[in-house]
């Protein structure tokens, strides 16, 4: 059964947003918070919640500790955020902190779905927007053939367990190309390498 916990302090846009999240999965249950002290205590008591959808901008932001506390809280479960804001630099804070996503409020439903999709499927979503205002940084150190092939299975949201079977080496392995693509790249993490690579053309837009 999966559990989707939904994180808005606007009651409207919640239960609109809970209707479509059910065109994932029809019996996914929803579990509602209207400020950061409630998200916090639902991340907290559901663990295994396959996805959680946070709204920067609610009551307790500061107070609590905001987007940053949650992601802390929760470091296995992937966390989208969702918000008006569509500042360039608040989107690469969030996505720095560890959120898998970036959903801008006035996205089409079915651009929302796909994003959280990939995300559910192990991968990163960048709103386009993001894209066209980060400056192209240097080139990287060419990615060995090796490299490359792992850095498309990171961008298409594959666990390091599915790379190593699709490319027919260990685990380790996988761990091991993955640090060399982040050093290469000048990154920490996925999200920061697949925003870069796509910026140096290592990988397509989407």
């Amino acid at each position: 059964m999966m559990k989707i916990i939904l994180a808005d302090d606007h009651t409207l846009f919640r239960e609109g947003l809970q209707y479509l999240l059910h065109e994932l999965d029809p019996h996914a249950v929803m579990l509602a918070a209207g400020d950061y002290a409630a998200a916090a205590a639902l991340l907290e008591e559901h663990a295994d919640a396959a996805l959680a959808l946070v709204d920067l901008d609610m009551p307790g932001r500061e107070r609590e500790g905001g987007i940053e506390r949650l992601l802390a809280l929760v470091p296995t479960m992937p966390v989208v955020v969702l918000s008006a804001c569509e500042d360039a630099s608040m989107v690469r804070r969030v996505l720095d902190a560890g959120a898998m996503g970036f959903i801008p409020k006035r996205e089409r439903p079915d651009v929302m779905l796909g994003a959280l999709r990939l995300v559910l499927a192990g991968g990163v979503y960048l709103p386009p927007m993001l894209l066209a205002s980060t400056p192209t940084p240097a080139p990287a150190t060419p990615l060995t053939p090796r490299q490359a092939q792992v850095l498309h299975c990171l961008a298409h949201g594959h666990s390091n367990k599915v790379i190593a079977r699709q490319l027919g080496m260990t685990e380790a392995t996988v761990k091991a190309h993955t640090g060399s693509i982040f050093r290469s790249l000048e990154v920490s993490n996925r999200a920061q390498a697949v925003l870069v690579a796509r910026r140096q053309g290592l990988l397509p837009r989407e």
